[in-house]
């Protein structure tokens, strides 16, 4: 991976990426496009005041807008990287300002709704070709991006049926610069292995750490004080950005209630062996899992290193 990122591209794949939402995936795509000189002119677009001037200090971008009609003007891609209960809205807005030929994508969590809400609005010139960076921490903002978050992780494209193929592969190939694994799907497909993926696990850590804060008996510094691995964990997957995962579960409520059914015949199945000592079942149980576990270290989307190889408290905060 080192040699394949040694040096920049000699021409960019784009001549004007605009990157709409500059937070932790935004800004991250602002700082790999400008280190591989994947795009001429790199411009972000965002509501909010602060954040517009916190990209300029950091000089992620060439131009920044607050209005991202403007932002949007001439562009061959443009990323919308906002909460998925906003993107529909968003894409409505910028829609008749968008280039003839421009590849309009996005970054969300679940991309069935994403299509329902986005495609209504384009015309038949503009490709819009979905996508979902399995990449994040629990930061968000325009100064918790870095360039190699994509390293290695996958992205998955969603193209809806009669998308323009060349315009798939272009994207594809820009996903691949940045330095992803890329798998196309169909959005419903998506929709189902992330809810069991990654919903449902978020589901169940906000549910947990709850659990834990509504516990009379236990104190709020006992709790702190007294978390071991699992714990903590459950606190980081659970810190993530509120707004977010919201917008992620009410999107893609059938597949995350569906996931939720198989998972509470599971935990029943789990409480009838604890309830009636059955220590195979447990044994055999705890063996399959450890070895999915190693199954996810071996293709390389985790560390076996003690702590997970997550990075200690000083070394935590993106710089």
């Amino acid at each position: 991976m080192a040699d394949r990122f040694s040096k920049p591209l000699d021409a960019p794949l784009f001549e004007r990426l605009v990157i709409v939402g500059v937070g932790l995936i935004g800004s991250s795509l602002l700082r790999a496009a400008r280190q591989r000189n994947l795009v001429k002119t790199l411009v972000a677009a965002d509501l909010s005041e602060s954040v517009c001037t916190r990209v300029r200090e950091i000089g992620i971008a060439d131009e920044v807008f607050q209005d991202a009609k403007a932002a949007v003007a001439g562009a061959d891609l443009v990323i919308l990287c906002t909460p998925v209960g906003s993107i529909g809205d968003v894409a409505a807005q910028i829609a008749p300002h968008l280039a003839s030929g421009a590849i309009l994508s996005d970054v969300g969590s679940v991309k069935a709704s994403v299509v329902a809400a986005v495609q209504p609005h384009l015309s038949e010139k503009v490709h819009f070709i979905p996508a979902h960076p399995v990449a994040g921490t629990e930061y968000s903002g325009p100064d918790a991006g870095f360039s190699t978050l994509f390293v290695d992780r996958w992205c998955i494209l969603t193209p809806p049926d009669g998308s323009d193929e060349k315009a798939t592969a272009k994207l594809q190939q820009f996903w691949s610069e940045v330095g992803s694994n890329v798998e196309v799907m169909t959005p419903a497909h998506h929709d189902l292995v992330l809810a069991i993926t990654s919903h449902v696990p978020h589901l169940i850590a906000y549910n947990i750490v709850g659990t834990a804060a509504d516990l009379e008996e236990v104190t709020q510094s006992e709790v702190i004080k007294f978390s071991a691995g699992g714990f903590r964990d459950f606190t980081r997957i659970a810190s993530s950005d509120p707004t977010m995962w919201r917008d992620i579960f009410l999107n893609n409520k059938d597949a995350v209630l569906e996931m939720l059914g198989r998972f509470n015949e599971d935990l029943a199945a789990l409480q009838r062996m604890i309830r009636w000592g059955d220590g195979q079942g447990l044994f055999d149980l705890f063996t399959r899992t450890r070895a999915i576990r190693r199954s996810i270290v071996a293709q390389g989307q985790d560390a076996a290193a003690p702590d997970f190889g997550r990075r200690t408290s000083s070394e935590s905060k993106p710089q």
